[in-house]
């Protein structure tokens, strides 16, 4: 599905990437305010919505709360911020791996180190408390939430559109759907989770997950040297990424690290706020107000590109405010992870 949406008219080198595709819904909904990003796109809907019809159908469905509600919204923050500052989530930098981005690699370093440095917390005792079973109907608020920006799509012109940059980029919106619907019931059943595939491997040795992401790796590596797309450079104008690499690493530290605080990646928390979760959903609504405020304070990097007038090629880079953000969620995610330990573990 991520190839066939990068072919059909998806911006370069992303094809599916949760926080800008999260960016791109805010921005239509009026959350943002850069207009080169604003497109409800149908992906994110239909990723909450493909989990929420599978689980039901599987009777996996479970309507769950838990306890730290405002320090899972601000984790979902941080996980939006710190993959603004690299572009792309970890299923973006997965994809830009493929293609032969050397920053998504360089980035890679940063994520494992922000996992394994939340896989010391967990055994420390770091918890936020477990979920429990709650009133049917609140879990899913979240789908319904999504079902009515997606109605709002589909039926008016209320919400915002770009029509120049990214956010002007995509694949047909029936196409969209069905990819969110679709990949949103696979994750689902495969468990699919970024942060918990590096973080099973430490804890447990536990493989799996990582066979899954390794899989999706090998299709967009077919899928990108087949049709041409496979160039292993830095700067690569179009791209929608920067080389500036301390800050890809620490951009991509700070998204390990707050996933696995958070018990998912940004995609996993998606799933599981389809699937019934609301600690997921209060993340999943954290990461909406972080993609806007990326935008609205000046935190979120540029990518490398063409100058229109002269042809040259300009470099990415991240702004001070973005530096400043970063180092802002790693000292967050380190008080929250070491200052908030399971009781019943000690």
């Amino acid at each position: 599905m991520a190839a066939c949406l990068a072919y059909f008219g998806n911006p370069a080198n992303m094809a599916f990437c949760i926080a800008c595709f999260i960016r791109d819904t805010a921005g239509s909904l009026g959350l943002q305010s850069t207009e080169t990003v604003q497109y409800a796109r149908p992906e994110i809907m239909g990723l909450v919505l493909g989990a929420f019809i599978i689980s039901v159908v599987t009777k996996e469905y479970r309507s769950t709360a838990g306890s730290s509600p405002m320090i899972r919204f601000v984790l979902g923050m941080i996980l939006t911020i710190g993959s603004l500052v690299f572009l792309g989530c970890p299923l973006r930098m997965i994809i830009r791996m493929s293609a032969g981005d050397l920053n998504a690699w360089i980035a890679l370093i940063g994520f494992a180190l922000g996992v394994g440095t939340g896989v010391i917390a967990l055994k420390k005792g770091f918890s936020l408390g477990r979920e429990h079973l709650t009133n049917r109907m609140n879990g899913t608020i979240l789908p319904i939430l999504m079902l009515g920006i997606l109605v709002l799509a589909f039926t008016t012109t209320l919400l915002k559109s770009s029509e120049s940059g990214p956010g002007s980029m995509h694949a047909p919106i029936l196409l969209s759907l069905a990819g969110g619907l679709i990949f949103g019931a696979l994750a689902q059943k495969s468990r699919m989770c970024f942060a918990g595939s590096i973080r099973n491997v430490i804890l447990t040795k536990n493989f799996d997950l990582l066979t899954v992401i390794g899989s999706l790796f090998a299709v967009m590596l077919i899928y990108n040297i087949a049709t041409g797309n496979f160039v292993p450079a830095f700067d690569t104008p179009g791209v929608i990424a920067h080389s500036e690499h301390l800050w890809n690493i620490l951009g991509m530290y700070t998204v390990g690290f707050a996933a696995v605080l958070a018990g998912g990646c940004p995609l996993r928390q998606l799933i599981l706020a389809g699937q019934g979760s609301s600690d997921s959903a209060v993340a999943v609504i954290g990461m909406f107000a972080g993609t806007a405020l990326a935008h609205n304070l000046g935190l979120a990097a540029s990518g490398t590109a063409l100058d229109a007038q002269t042809q040259e090629v300009v470099s990415g880079s991240v702004p001070l405010n973005g530096k400043a953000a970063v180092v802002i969620c790693i000292i967050i995610c380190f008080v929250i992870a070491f200052g908030n330990k399971n009781k019943e573990a000690l």
